[in-house]
């Protein structure tokens, strides 16, 4: 009996232990982090632990915080910016650090993957030149040896020539590639964080894919923890073990995943969670059902578009490319055609034809039944009064020292559309048909938002009331929650106006939202045509279907979200193997 009872008091030791083992500290801890530029407080209170060989999103629209906590965690804020609290790294509070002990750490031990590579690296200096600088984080001394880990790095992050790289200049680079090189010059000196600014904005969906299971296979293969930033809540709930949903520089909840996304709490959450195109294509069904209707009704009313066997070859060092390769579509009036595939693909040759800024080498094009062939620049006035185009970025295609008010009167001017009075009347109801009021006239675009200039840049499109408007990338520059608005602003205008779109997009989960029929354009021909349900739903052809599974679609399962997540993973090391 003393025998027995020494046994289980041995036996509720060791559970007492085994229960009270303290838990591994975490890597970074963020305490009450608030950080303010003078008076005003961009961070409040925010607080997260990110564990060794884990992964963190931190979530929310241009202007939650996201990039200045980043910031905040690499020491990179502006002079202006100051950081209360504390960031804890590897049990050292980084905030009060001198910055002599704290640039040690930097690039060695926390890694940056920055946003935009085209602006990340030096233009005029080779990338063997700038990745010799993070070599030197090695603390190896021979050249050739740094060289050597360099183009090793290269091969590991997936550059398929890595002295070709390695030798190369940024712009002789796409943007993939460079996106590749920045993650890899980030992983060279092995650090244990990485931080991940949006290191996909912009990039081709397939192209995204890439990125993103590169870092997943880094994480796991060097057993680096990951702080991605993202807007997109589908992204950010593939790819990270815990979320911190951040609105106004304050946290509105946080957890792991798998909670926050098959039933987040806050209401912030829930619109982030139904602003994602990938998780709800059939937001805007009632929106499109017009557009389905007009459609079905094609075959006895004639194109508002059609392109017909186009062909353009350019020379690019002495040979022939052919951007456009008998390309031929048909757009009915009041719907939406989708041009979609990759950098390369020529769709944005497609629309410079479609726009008459080129001439095809062979093959029509009409627009309202008006011929572009042949045509000269004054001749084409006449049908530009009708087609009109939105730019890819906002921030960019609107003129900095002019107010809104002269941006979107501009088209009207030039045309000679009306009296002075009439033309006045015209810019404000053109800025209503987009949902903005009188009181922006006389502001200039570095005083609005970036789903404010988009807007602008849509109502400046439509003051000349056309038939139709081609969209060029209109929302890549924007989060999803804007992109939700200017995509229903959009739909709500063709169901009214009956206007015909041409939409331009990598977003495959976007086109899937906005578009009646697509093209699917591969090295310059079209692979696959028709309804966008039918394309999505069914494709025939390899590459469309490619492009369809890299979508970022989250994890559709709550049930079952774990054990995806543990067999996405564990696909993903085999794949990479």
């Amino acid at each position: 009996m003393a025998s027995q009872d020494r046994l289980n008091t041995h036996l509720s030791a060791v559970k007492t232990s085994t229960l009270e083992a303290p838990r591994p500290a975490p890597l970074l801890r963020a305490k009450n982090l608030s950080v303010s530029y003078g008076a005003n407080q961009v961070v409040r209170d925010v607080s997260f632990e990110l564990g060794r060989g884990k992964s963190l999103a931190l979530i929310g629209e241009s202007g939650s915080g996201k990039s200045t906590i980043a910031r905040a965690v690499l020491r990179l804020l502006p002079d202006a910016g100051h950081a209360t609290g504390h960031v804890d790294f590897d049990g050292q509070d980084v905030l009060s650090l001198p910055e002599r002990q704290f640039r040690p750490l930097r690039g060695r031990a926390i890694g940056f993957v920055p946003q935009d590579p085209g602006n990340s690296l030096n233009p005029v200096r080779t990338i063997g030149v700038q990745a010799m600088e993070a070599a030197a984080l090695t603390d190896e001394p021979n050249a050739a040896v740094r060289k050597a880990l360099i183009l090793d790095t290269f091969a590991q992050v997936g550059l398929d020539n890595p002295l070709r790289v390695y030798d190369s200049y940024p712009h002789q680079l796409s943007g993939g590639m460079l996106q590749r090189v920045l993650i890899g010059l980030a992983v060279l000196p092995r650090p244990a964080l990485l931080v991940a600014d949006e290191p996909t904005s912009a990039l081709d969906v397939t192209i995204q894919k890439r990125i993103l299971d590169l870092l997943t296979r880094l994480q796991h293969d060097l057993d680096i923890s990951l702080l991605l930033i993202t807007h997109d809540l589908a992204i950010a709930s593939e790819r990270a073990d815990q979320l911190v949903v951040l609105k106004d520089g304050a946290v509105q909840e946080a957890g792991k995943t798998s909670a926050v996304f098959s039933a987040p709490s806050s209401a912030y959450a829930r619109k982030l969670h139904a602003d994602v195109p990938a998780l709800n294509p059939e937001r805007y069904a009632g929106l499109r059902n017009p557009g389905f209707r007009l459609l079905d009704g094609a075959a006895s009313t004639p194109a508002k578009i059609e392109v017909k066997s186009v062909t353009k070859t350019f020379t690019v060092d002495g040979k022939a490319l052919t951007a456009v390769d008998d390309v031929s579509f048909a757009v009915p009036a009041g719907t939406t055609h989708a041009l979609v595939g990759e950098s390369g693909s020529g769709k944005t040759t497609t629309i410079r034809l479609l726009l008459g800024l080129d001439e095809p080498d062979i093959g029509n094009i009409s627009v309202a039944g008006e011929d572009l062939s042949g045509r000269s620049h004054k001749q084409l006035r006449s049908v530009w009064r009708h087609l009109q185009l939105v730019y890819q970025n906002p921030f960019t295609s609107l003129d900095p020292t002019w107010t809104v008010e002269r941006l979107v009167r501009e088209p009207l001017d030039r045309f000679k559309v009306g009296t002075p009075a009439e033309r006045t009347a015209q810019v404000r109801e053109a800025l209503a048909n987009v949902g903005l009021g009188d009181h922006l006239l006389s502001r200039k675009p570095a005083a609005l938002s970036g789903g404010q200039r988009q807007r602008v840049a849509i109502a400046r499109s439509l003051v000349l009331k056309p038939d139709v408007i081609v969209l060029d990338e209109p929302t890549s520059a924007l989060d999803v929650s804007v992109q939700a608005d200017i995509v229903e602003v959009l739909l709500s205008l063709q169901a009214k106006l009956g206007l015909t779109y041409v939409f331009v997009s990598h977003d495959l989960a976007l086109v899937r939202q906005l578009a009646h029929t697509v093209s699917v354009m591969q090295r310059g021909r079209i692979v696959e045509h028709g309804r966008v349900t039918d394309i999505f739903d069914n494709p025939q052809n390899a590459y469309t279907a490619t492009l369809l599974e890299s979508i970022p679609s989250g994890l559709s399962n709550p049930s079952q979200q774990a054990p995806q997540r543990q067999a996405v993973r564990a696909e993903r090391r085999e794949a990479f193997a």
